[in-house]
């Protein structure tokens, strides 16, 4: 039966494995807490079987431990940074910080940063901006996982994308997808719980559609909505790659890599709201739309109506109760992590055992 773990010990757990890789420790803590919250928001495709990925990558190099992002151009509203191959997670944290700084002083900032890494899960960063009193959007690319419709090769990466706002009493209301039917990471979830996938979601390297999440890993995944899927992903690589200054299309290489620069870009776009509107005025129209919204008439089978990013913080508040559970493949290269650096593994308990 696959272990039960409380987050606050995965999240010490991840942080002590990635400073032992000698990343300085508030950047350790940053890349676990994305991970942990992955995990808390039920998006285990993005949580701790990430960990070994990233870690392999500072192992070898490939990954700077130490991030020193430098800055490349500086025109007031519009920042890039060339990231130097930091880890994602602490440049895009660093990104939200120049964006939400320079939306105050512009009213509209773009960060751009260019040969960065995988950064995890985008609305860890967009919540942040919002919280800040920003409207966020945060594209990213990623290596190639699609073919370009009509085509038999992968070329075009998931490329996701995050837009996050204020939703006044509601909290933070915010999108995060892959422009593929599903994000790769899950498949990579079912491989390792030895589960079939979903037919739609991805094809083997001949181009038959599959539900075997080995032979889809080696082949392509599908593109969400057909063309359109595939369009989208393409003009999020010219944002985030083309544009940046990074690498793009093929170029770009994936976290499950060990070796190899990453060369991922990212773009992100902060509206500060007071320059465009009243805040208060803002907070109560995004309850208004909110409250439409959740109003609606429900359809057979479904209990409640949820608004962007409502299910995450449902599902976190009851695995902070309950613990997370770790696959066991998850476990096993956790395990493997904890004898090479000598970091105790977390100790599996019970959920009833875990504070309320």
């Amino acid at each position: 039966m696959p272990p039960i773990v409380g987050a606050a010990d995965l999240l010490e757990f991840a942080t002590a494995a990635t400073e032992a890789h000698g990343v300085p420790p508030a950047d350790a803590r940053l890349l676990a807490d994305t991970l942990v919250t992955a995990e808390l928001w039920g998006h285990p495709s993005h949580g701790m079987l990430r960990l070994p990925w990233y870690l392999d990558r500072l192992a070898s190099g490939a990954t700077t431990a130490v991030a020193a992002p430098q800055t490349v151009s500086d025109n007031g509203a519009v920042l890039v940074v060339d990231g130097h191959d930091g880890l994602g997670q602490v440049l895009t944290d660093r990104a939200v910080t120049w964006g939400v700084e320079r939306a105050r002083l512009h009213g509209i900032s773009a960060v751009a940063v260019r040969n960065s890494g995988h950064f995890g899960t985008a609305a860890y960063f967009t919540r942040k901006a919002a919280e800040e009193g920003c409207v966020a959007l945060l594209a990213t690319n990623a290596s190639p996982a699609m073919a370009p419709w009509g085509g038999t090769e992968k070329r075009v990466g998931t490329n996701p994308w995050s837009i996050a706002a204020p939703g006044g009493r509601h909290g933070t209301v915010v999108m995060d997808i892959a422009n593929t039917a599903v994000a790769r990471g899950k498949i990579y979830h079912a491989k390792e719980r030895g589960e079939p996938i979903p037919k739609g979601w991805a094809a083997d390297a001949d181009g038959v559609p599959t539900t075997d999440p080995r032979r889809a890993v080696e082949g392509l995944i599908l593109p969400m909505a057909g063309h359109k899927g595939y369009a989208i992903s393409f003009m999020f690589d010219v944002l985030a790659g083309v544009l940046t200054g990074s690498a793009f299309g093929s170029a770009v290489v994936g976290p499950y890599q060990p070796t190899g620069r990453s060369g991922v870009g990212h773009l992100l776009i902060c509206v500060d709201i007071a320059s465009m509107a009243d805040p208060d005025e803002f907070g109560a129209r995004m309850e208004a739309l909110v409250e439409e919204t959740k109003s609606t008439p429900v359809a057979p089978g479904t209990a409640e109506v949820f608004v962007p990013g409502e299910p995450e913080v449902r599902t976190a508040e009851r695995l902070r109760r309950e613990g997370i559970t770790v696959a066991d493949d998850t476990w096993a290269a956790l395990a493997h992590i904890a004898d090479t650096t000598a970091v105790p593994l977390p100790l599996p308990v019970h959920s009833q055992e875990l504070p309320s």
